[in-house]
């Protein structure tokens, strides 16, 4: 007997980007069910920094990464780092991303970043106020602090560019920086503070309020690890780890560094990668923050969340399967000892993510080559909780059949 085919929409993933869209969906009159293996923000939604970053517009691909990270790689715990079991395994992909550093492919980058940072932030307020959610929302800025007027002066091209797109920011001196942020090491002599910078109570606080709202609306999360996905005449087959396959008439495919393997079975070689992140929640009590603070040159920032200060970020890439390696987050914890001389560095907690990174710093947001059926909505790297709910609405537009609000072609899960 032929097996019938679930109306409605299977979104696959329930981290902040999965929920998002399941919510824009269930808005558009959509019935929509959302798988996890594990549960709701139990990967990278739960552990990232907090921010919604819609002024960093300039891409990780970028000459100017090209020129640190030979210095960074030579520190196995420092801001960029390769494990040598890993390397061969990834360089394909870094092969890709120094392609992604070309001047010409960085400016398209930068273009279509701004595209999706000023639809997400346009898109953010009014989808925290439908899902209850605006209390969270805190507007304290971000102050990105230099060790030198040389290290200043080597930011200021990609501060012109953000100018050029109308981003609102400020240079200042130590005296400038204390009175926003007290209590920053003598060391760092500049700053550039940026107060369009928007941040969440706590991620992953955000991201289980989501799921609240989603059910309370009608919507199912159900656990299963999704194995494979076949397209099929009419929709999609769906097979989970338990040996069991569902069929059902649309997917999206939201399930961070995990997506590509899915996409496989439709017959695609999406190269994302995973940037393993780390960090240390502290108690709140831990320093007197009033802004988050990225210290740029050593690839981490600290945030202040309703559950505690985090001291997090830098670069490893080092897929999936390798253990965690938390001697990262002690460095960026002593470090951040130093250069904030009244942290309070004891009752920690450490966590270790993944997060979901294309070679030229954008996601894939759009149909598969397979199917019609299946929409892509990964790899948005740093930048899950910043473009979540503009990714929401792109992928509710596509599947109700209309036009999207920014032109998506430079998003396609195809373009490599």
């Amino acid at each position: 007997m032929k097996t019938e085919i679930e109306p409605g929409v299977v979104v696959i993933g329930a981290g902040v980007v999965g929920l998002s869209a399941a919510i824009a969906l269930e808005a558009r009159g959509l019935a929509v069910t959302v798988l996890e293996r594990e549960a709701p923000a139990a990967g990278a939604s739960a552990g990232n920094a907090g921010a919604f970053a819609f002024t960093d517009i300039l891409p990780l691909a970028s000459p100017g990464i090209l020129r640190k990270a030979p210095k960074w790689l030579l520190d196995p715990l420092g801001p960029l780092s390769i494990p040598p079991s890993y390397a061969m395994q990834i360089a394909p992909w870094m092969f890709r991303f120094w392609r992604a550093c070309s001047a010409s492919r960085v400016a398209l980058s930068t273009a279509a970043q701004t595209a999706l940072m000023d639809l997400s932030k346009a898109a953010l307020e009014p989808f925290l106020t439908e899902t209850g959610t605006a209390s969270m929302l805190r507007k304290e800025g971000n102050l990105q602090v230099y060790e030198s007027q040389a290290e200043l002066d080597t930011s200021l091209p990609g501060w012109k560019a953000r100018a050029e797109h109308g981003i609102e920011f400020r240079h200042m001196d130590a005296a400038g920086m204390a009175e926003i942020q007290p209590g920053l090491a003598p060391r760092f002599t500049h700053g550039t503070f940026t107060p369009g910078w928007y941040s969440i109570a706590d991620p992953k606080l955000y991201t289980l309020a989501l799921a609240d709202h989603f059910r309370a609306r009608g919507g199912v999360i159900e656990r299963a690890e999704v194995s494979g996905l076949k397209a099929i005449d009419g929709g999609v087959e769906i097979a989970t780890a338990d040996g069991r396959t569902r069929r059902v008439e649309r997917v999206v495919l939201a399930a961070g560094a995990f997506s590509h393997l899915l996409a496989r079975g439709l017959g695609e070689n999406i190269p994302l990668e995973t940037e393993r992140g780390y960090n240390t929640t502290l108690p709140a009590d831990a320093f007197d923050l009033r802004t988050q603070v990225t210290f740029g040159g050593h690839g981490f920032v600290v945030t202040r969340l309703s559950t505690g200060i985090r001291v997090g970020g830098a670069v490893e890439l080092g897929g999936l399967k390798l253990p965690p390696n938390f001697r990262r987050s002690e460095a960026m914890l002593e470090k951040a000892r130093r250069f904030l001389p009244g942290l309070k560095p004891d009752g920690g907690v450490q966590w270790m993510g993944f997060r979901p990174s294309m070679p030229d710093s954008l996601p894939a947001i759009g149909r598969a080559r397979a199917t019609a059926n299946v929409v892509y909505a990964f790899g948005h790297g740093h930048l899950g909780l910043t473009q979540s709910a503009g990714t929401a609405r792109l992928v509710a537009e596509l599947l109700t059949g209309q036009p999207t609000s920014i032109d998506i072609a430079p998003f396609s899960p195809q373009r490599f």
